[in-house]
This record gives C-alpha cells, structure tokens and sequence, in this order.
C-alpha cells in the first residue's frame, strides 16, 4: 500500500510545471543562499570547483559548476573510451537483440529509449552503460571519445526520478524521461551519449550549442539538477576494461574499456 502511494505521488509529481518552477527557484538569486547548506547535506568537495562557493549567484550556478583544471585527468590512447561523468554504475553490460538487460530489475527497448531512431541499428549488439549521478556529484557531461556529431536528438517527455525507488518501481523511466541525445562518430566507431532528465530537473544544455566535434573529454553538456546518463556504443567496437563491474563509483575521464573499429 506504501509502495503504491509513493508510486502515486511520483506520477503527480512528475510533470514539467513542477520542474520549472524548481528550475526557477534554482536560478533566482535568493537561493545562492542555499549553497552552504547544499555543500554540507550531500558533502560536495567544493574545493575542487573552479570558484568559491561564495562566488556563486544561484544555486544552478554552482550545481553545474566546472571544475579546476586538471581535476579529472581524462585516460589516454585513441582506442579509450572514457566516463563521461562523475557517476555509479547502475548497470553495464551487452546489448542483446536491441534490449538492455536488467537496469534495476527492468529490461529496456533500445528502440523507445532512441525514440525509434534510425541509429538504433546500429547498437543493437552493443555495449551499454546506466551512469546514475547523485547530487554530491559534479554534474557536467564530457565527451566519451574524440568524434563529431552526428546528430542530436532531444525528446521531451517527464520528469520521474531516477533514483533507486523510480527506477525499480516506476516503469521504463529512462524511456519515458527527457533526454538529449549525441550521436559521436570517432576513430573506432559510434557512440550515443543519452543525457536522461529526472525530477526537478529544469533542462539539460549543451556546453556550446554550436559545437560539431570534442575532443575526448571535451566538454560536452550539463545538467541543471541530478539524473543520469545511458552510454551506448556500436555493435561490435567496445571491450569494457578488465574489473569494471555494477554498482562502481567511476570518474570523469576514467577508462572504461576500448573501442576498435567495427568488422
């Protein structure tokens, strides 16, 4: 019955108006306030951002903060793929005939989670990553590889949470959320960066709406509160690194396996 209510108040609290009037709460002046209070609730490592808290007009400001230089040494060769994010790892695995397997106790389609793109051909045996970011975590998304866009697709859909109880309890939330998704053609092969909303999330931007090609660990987008990233690569091109399990916590820029070029 609990369960059932908080499902309940889950869905009533997922729509859009409800992540706008957070997002405007998070952008106002009045809630730079906040900043201490955020930093000493979910013990963020301030000292790795680019600047003071204090220097901070709004509480989206410094939830989507950078950081200081050289704080997320990005892995080197051109075959690594590396983690877009400061993230868990909430499932990982093969691709199997175009579903991703077990996300939290959930198969998904690839085809609704691509919104019946035509790239969804070619991911189809891929590899998958499920990137869970929580709010002590730094909340810019770089790019996995070096590459250019191919293409970018944004869907609007809700706002459900992504946390443990949304996602075990709430039906195909990755699928049903917001998301904006890149489409990166590198050296080795195709990825797909799906960038998914969650609740109270106002928006998710890119760094620079012009860009056409990053560098690999190239700044690539942001998140104006926590969600998650699904990383995607192309059938037959990715081998995870050797130790790499579920439920791993993994840096910005930290290996996750290589790419080679599809047969």
């Amino acid at each position: 019955m609990v369960k059932q209510l908080l499902r309940l108040m889950t869905e009533l609290s997922s729509h859009r108006w409800l992540s706008r009037i957070m997002g405007a709460l998070a952008h106002s002046r009045i809630s730079r306030f906040l900043i201490p209070v955020f930093i000493r609730s979910y013990h963020i490592p301030a000292g790795e951002a680019e600047h003071s808290p204090g220097d901070y007009r709004t509480l989206n400001e410094f939830f989507s903060r950078r950081l200081k230089p050289g704080m997320r040494p990005v892995a080197e060769g051109d075959d690594a793929l590396v983690s877009p994010v400061d993230a868990l790892i909430t499932a990982m695995g093969d691709i199997t005939s175009g579903t991703l397997m077990n996300v939290k106790g959930q198969d998904y389609n690839l085809e609704e989670l691509l919104n019946h793109s035509p790239h969804l051909e070619r991911y189809k045996k891929g590899f998958f990553f499920v990137l869970y970011l929580s709010p002590t975590d730094y909340h810019r998304i770089h790019s996995p590889l070096s590459g250019q866009k191919v293409e970018s697709d944004y869907i609007r859909g809700r706002a459900y949470p992504v946390n443990e109880f949304g996602m075990r309890h709430m039906k195909g939330v990755l699928s049903r959320n917001e998301r904006l998704i890149t489409y990166i053609a590198g050296k080795h092969g195709e990825a797909a960066v799906v960038k998914v909303g969650a609740m109270n999330v106002s928006s998710i931007r890119y760094a620079d709406e012009q860009a056409s090609e990053w560098e690999k660990g190239g700044d690539l987008a942001y998140f104006e509160f926590g969600s998650t990233v699904v990383l995607l690569t192309e059938s037959g091109t990715f081998t995870p690194r050797p130790g790499l399990r579920k439920n791993m916590k993994v840096k910005m820029g930290e290996l996750l396996g290589t790419m080679r070029a599809p047969l």
